[in-house]
């Protein structure tokens, strides 16, 4: 069992910056493709970023909406997974999920809230 806890959410102006951190106790974020998700109200759960395994050289990729104005990375020695949020937009507001993924594992976290007036 990996248990996963988000922080760093909160609210900001639009064309601001959060950072929110994904700490995973239980298991490494070395070996998991980790993953930012997203829910607006009403909406379904999507997909935001990843990165995937060291062993599998750490790529990342980004739903097109936030394609250069957010990173994700891993901190192997915090055991942590990061997502910087710049230039952000009202659009960019939601519960935001850090989901952990090795083999056939899947965990969640309880999400943490963003939200980004205008």
């Amino acid at each position: 069992q990996v248990s996963l806890v988000e922080s760093g959410g909160g609210l900001v102006q639009a064309g601001g910056s959060l950072r929110l951190s994904c700490a995973a106790v239980g298991g490494s974020v070395n070996v998991a493709t980790m993953d930012w998700y997203r829910q607006a109200p009403g909406q379904q759960r999507d997909l935001v970023a990843r990165i995937s395994s060291i062993t599998s050289g750490g790529v990342t990729n980004y739903v097109d909406s936030v394609k250069g104005r957010f990173t994700i990375s891993r901190d192997s020695a915090e055991n942590t997974v990061s997502l910087q949020m710049n230039k952000m937009k009202p659009e960019d507001t939601a519960v935001y999920y850090c989901h952990y993924q090795f083999g056939e594992y899947n965990f969640w976290g309880p999400g943490t809230q963003v939200t980004v007036s205008s």
